[in-house]
């Protein structure tokens, strides 16, 4: 059978019958089909219109009062005005319904698309209201902001995202977001980290430029702070509000932020560009001489291959403690050691990547990863 698409409706027959003993919906619909056909003719039996899609899906609702029933009928049309009034003068005649007496009246017909065509008056109205000067400003404006955050580009081996680095003062962000932001926001000479990891490229701009370290005013972001300062030439520090990182502050944020920058010497002596005092997070890192990522694997390999769970590793990453594998977050956030690493046997969910950059722990080891823009963490794969 052919169904009539909403679109193409165009009329709406509303009827209201009483019968003089208790039907149900199958009763009346059968009545509606039964009782019409021969009147108006074959081609305009309901049956063949409901089935080449010209007469929609019949409602009806109903209720038994005090043994009689009354209710309302809905007939949606797709046929011209004459052949649905047609269709419901036919409905009129029908007097019987099952076994007992019954009347139906036409209470209205509507013009479906004049309901739409109001609509869309009303909505015209609206919409011509924003259509002034302050509008096409408004997209000339956006325009200039996003063809600015176009201009990324990419540097050295490991193509890090950046801006122009023609000059000689460098802004170090953490990763392409940031990047993206500041360029948005007018500051060109910027150039991006992968995270927690510090590329090569980092380390010899430090040589030849002066390099200012921007980052988020979390946790994390001290401990990239400290990794940088500790493997390559930085002169200044500065720091996103506490709490917001710096992919999501203002233009105005941004360059509070940069005036309050402090000499590294200032930094490493405890002064926070904040104003905030220093973490004791400020001076952790991970002690254990030698390739991290080896180490991470053996120990995995040792204690951890074959059994499901994870490791919990402090800073010279010895074991503080195995937990299940749903115990993560409470081992990491009920130590009293600070974490420097976990080592998972399965895969690292989006949820214990979240933690590790809440908690500020520099790697993840783990069989499996779960796709996570952004992450801080140094992901290593076992």
């Amino acid at each position: 059978m052919a169904k009539i698409s909403p679109v193409s409706i165009k009329y709406m027959i509303y009827a209201s019958f009483r019968a003089e003993g208790p039907l149900e919906k199958p009763d009346v619909i059968g009545a509606l089909f039964g009782q019409t056909e021969g009147l108006l003719g074959s081609d305009m039996e309901l049956r063949e219109l409901q089935k080449e899609g010209k007469i929609g899906r019949i409602e009806v609702e109903l209720e038994v009062v005090d043994g009689k029933s009354i209710g309302e009928i809905q007939v949606p049309t797709a046929m011209d005005k004459s052949a649905t009034t047609l269709i419901a003068a036919a409905l009129e005649t029908i007097d019987r319904v099952g076994p007992t007496e019954a009347k139906i009246e036409i209470g209205k017909i509507e013009d479906v698309r004049g309901g739409k065509r109001d609509y869309i008056l009303e909505r015209a109205k609206k919409l011509m209201v924003g259509m002034d000067e302050g509008s096409f400003k408004e997209m000339s404006d956006s325009l200039k902001v996003e063809s600015r955050a176009e201009k990324i580009q990419e540097y050295g081996g490991s193509r890090l995202p950046c801006g122009d680095l023609s000059g000689n003062e460098l802004l170090v962000v953490e990763g392409r977001a940031d990047v993206v932001n500041l360029l948005r926001n007018r500051v060109n000479n910027v150039i991006g980290m992968d995270g927690t990891k510090l590329p090569p490229e980092i380390a010899e701009l430090g040589k030849e430029k002066e390099l200012t370290l921007f980052v988020d005013g979390d946790r994390g972001g001290k401990l990239i702070a400290n990794n940088v300062i500790n493997n390559a030439t930085v002169k200044y520090v500065a720091v996103a509000p506490e709490g917001k990182e710096v992919e999501e502050l203002t233009g105005k944020e941004i360059l509070q932020a940069l005036r309050k920058k402090v000499s590294v010497e200032e930094y490493s002596n405890g002064k926070m560009p904040n104003g905030k005092e220093p973490e004791e997070a400020k001076n952790f890192s991970v002690e254990f001489k030698g390739d991290v990522k080896e180490r991470l694997r053996e120990i995995y390999s040792g204690r951890l291959k074959g059994n499901r769970g994870a490791l919990i590793l402090d800073s010279s990453l010895d074991v503080i403690r195995k937990v299940g594998p749903r115990e993560v977050a409470k081992g990491v956030k009920g130590s009293r050691t600070k974490v420097a690493a976990i080592v998972l046997e399965g895969t690292a969910t989006s949820s214990i990547i979240r933690l590790c950059d809440e908690q500020g722990i520099p790697y993840l080891a783990a069989t499996n990863f779960a796709s996570v823009s952004g992450a801080r963490v140094e992901l290593v794969g076992l």
